[in-house]
C-alpha cells in the first residue's frame, strides 16, 4: 500500500486576515510551512506582523505584511490586489479577523454591536467578494471562514460576537452553493475556547466553567485550528464544501 499523500500547498498563495497573533498567526506558519506564499494581513499591529514574516522567511518561505482594516470594503480590495499583483494570483483566502465587545444585551451600545458585526462579518463579505472575483475565473478557489462555538450555540454576554459568527455560517453554506460550479470550496470551522490572549484576559472561574464544558477537558491549541485550516486549503479536501468543521474538544456536538 502507498503511504497517503502529505497535505502539500507548494505553489499556492494565500491571505490571512488578523494574522499578526493567535489563531491567524499559526494559520500563516502552517500554510507557509507546507509550501504556500503568504500574505499575513494586520490592521494595527504591525510590528508583530512582521515578526510573523521574519519567520516563515527564515524558515525559507515567501510572506509579507499588508495593513488593512479589513472591515472596510476598499481597504479589503486593496489588500487582495496587492496580494495578486504581487504573485500573479490568489488560491486560499482565510477570513480569520474578529473581535469581541462582550457584554450583556441590555448594557450593549451601539457601537459595540456595530464594531463587531463589521470586524467580524462584513469584513468576510468585503475579502471574500473581492477575492472570488479572481478565483471564479481562475476556476479554483478555497476559501475558509474562521467562526466559533458561539455563532452554533449562543453565549451570554455575546450577543453581538454570536450573531456574527451566525452571520458567518450562513454566508459560508450560501457561497459555496453559490461558487461550487467554479471549483471554489467555502467552508468554516468553529474554533471552541483556544488557548489565546483572548482567553487569557477571562477570569479563573468562568475558564474552569467552560473547561468543565469540553468532553476531551482542555482549551484547544491555535496550531488546532491551523492544521484544519491547511487540510481544508488543500486538493485533498476538493469534495468538501459547505461544511462547518467544529474544533472544540466535542463542546457543540451537531
Amino acid at each position: 500500500m502507498e503511504d497517503a499523500p502529505s497535505v502539500l500547498l507548494e505553489g499556492r498563495v494565500a491571505i490571512v486576515t488578523g494574522a499578526s497573533r493567535g489563531i491567524g498567526r499559526s494559520i500563516a506558519l502552517e500554510l507557509a510551512g507546507r509550501g504556500a506564499a503568504v500574505v499575513v494581513n494586520y490592521n494595527q499591529s504591525g510590528h508583530a506582523a512582521e515578526q510573523v514574516v521574519t519567520e516563515i522567511q527564515s524558515a525559507g518561505g515567501q510572506a509579507f505584511s499588508v495593513q488593512a482594516d479589513v472591515s472596510d470594503f476598499n481597504q479589503a480590495q486593496r489588500l487582495i490586489k496587492t496580494a495578486i499583483d504581487k504573485f500573479d494570483h490568489l488560491d486560499i483566502l482565510v477570513n480569520n479577523a474578529g473581535i469581541t465587545r462582550d457584554t450583556l444585551l441590555l448594557m450593549m451600545s451601539e457601537a459595540d454591536w456595530d464594531i463587531v458585526q463589521d470586524t467580524n462579518l462584513k469584513s468576510t463579505f468585503n475579502c471574500s467578494k473581492a477575492a472570488l472575483r479572481h478565483m471564479v475565473r481562475q476556476r479554483y478557489g478555497r476559501i475558509i471562514i474562521i467562526t466559533s462555538v458561539s455563532g452554533q450555540a449562543g453565549n451570554a454576554g455575546q450577543v453581538n460576537y454570536s450573531a456574527s459568527k451566525a452571520g458567518q455560517i450562513g454566508l459560508t453554506k450560501a457561497l459555496a452553493r453559490e461558487v461550487a460550479a467554479r471549483n471554489v470550496t467555502v467552508n468554516a470551522i468553529a474554533a471552541g475556547y483556544i488557548d489565546t490572549e483572548i482567553w487569557a484576559k477571562v477570569p479563573d472561574d468562568l475558564q474552569q466553567t467552560a473547561l468543565s464544558m469540553i468532553p476531551l477537558g482542555r482549551k484547544g491549541k491555535p496550531e488546532e485550528i491551523a492544521y484544519a485550516v491547511a487540510f481544508l486549503a488543500s486538493d485533498q479536501a476538493a469534495y468538501i464544501t459547505g461544511q462547518v468543521l467544529g474544533v472544540d474538544g466535542g463542546m457543540v456536538m451537531m
